[in-house]
């Protein structure tokens, strides 16, 4: 009967340890191709004058902060658990894990002291008179959300390596 209990939470453990892989997986990808297409967008307004760009951001603005959010703090969370049930054991996927931690930490720290207060002023921009200096703040910003692109990038690739390394991160199996 003992053996039948621990067989069972070893089963339920592992499909917890897999679905925690999978929403890792998920939330990061998900965050990070946003992020791409946002750049893409971002790269192709610098052809447009301050208007243009005003106007754009503005839109942007309505509700990609929200998909921002609702991506990157579960997958931030979900690499913090992951990482946390690999603590023990010290292996591959643990390292390429915390790394990937670290990097969504570098991305929410560029984040709220970089792009967020810019985000901020630019709803308050005339669209037909955008401030003078329009063009160094969309630098700035875009300087930033490029580093962040970056690191959730290279998270995901941590991560997809983790998933694909074979290292088993959860508990041991006893023999």
């Amino acid at each position: 009967m003992r053996n039948e209990r621990t067989a069972t939470a070893q089963r339920f453990t592992t499909l917890l340890f897999t679905a925690l892989r999978f929403t890792t997986l998920l939330f990061t990808g998900v965050f990070a191709g946003f992020l791409v297409a946002v750049l893409v967008l971002e790269l192709s307004l610098r052809r447009f004058d301050g208007p243009v760009y005003t106007q754009v951001r503005q839109v942007e603005l309505l509700r990609l902060d929200d998909l921002a959010s609702a991506t990157l703090l579960p997958a931030l969370a979900a690499t913090a658990a992951l990482a946390a049930t690999a603590v023990k054991a010290r292996g591959r996927a643990f390292w390429l894990t915390s790394a990937a931690f670290a990097l969504l930490l570098t991305v929410l720290v560029t984040t709220l002291v970089f792009n967020l207060p810019v985000n901020s002023d630019q709803l308050d921009w005339d669209v037909q008179a955008p401030p003078a200096d329009w063009a160094s703040v969309r630098d700035r910003w875009q300087t930033a959300h490029a580093v962040r692109t970056a690191a959730a990038l290279a998270a995901f690739g941590l991560l997809s390596a983790a998933a694909l390394s074979g290292t088993r991160i959860g508990p041991r199996r006893s023999s």
